[in-house]
């Protein structure tokens, strides 16, 4: 999970991954509009930290989607301004 959650205008995501390959974090609306890719690169297995800066969207909650080889989930993010 993200933290700060809520969040203004910033937050860190973190994960890890247990095998190397390509890891994609998209953030979506509550509605389920995508709003825009994070990530979309090869990572090695590991433990990560991504930064989200949101300051051009909107209070609200939002959706990240996590998405690797083996592995899909996805998170609530919270904006408050």
């Amino acid at each position: 999970q993200n933290y700060p959650n809520p969040f203004n205008p910033e937050t860190t995501i973190p994960f890890s991954i247990s095998e190397a390959g390509n890891v994609t974090i998209a953030v979506y609306s509550i509605s389920g509009q995508f709003i825009k890719n994070i990530v979309n690169q090869t990572y090695s297995a590991g433990e990560y930290e991504v930064h989200f800066d949101a300051s051009e969207l909107s209070s609200g909650v939002y959706l990240y989607q996590l998405s690797t080889k083996n592995t899909s989930l996805s998170k609530k993010l919270v904006l408050v301004k």
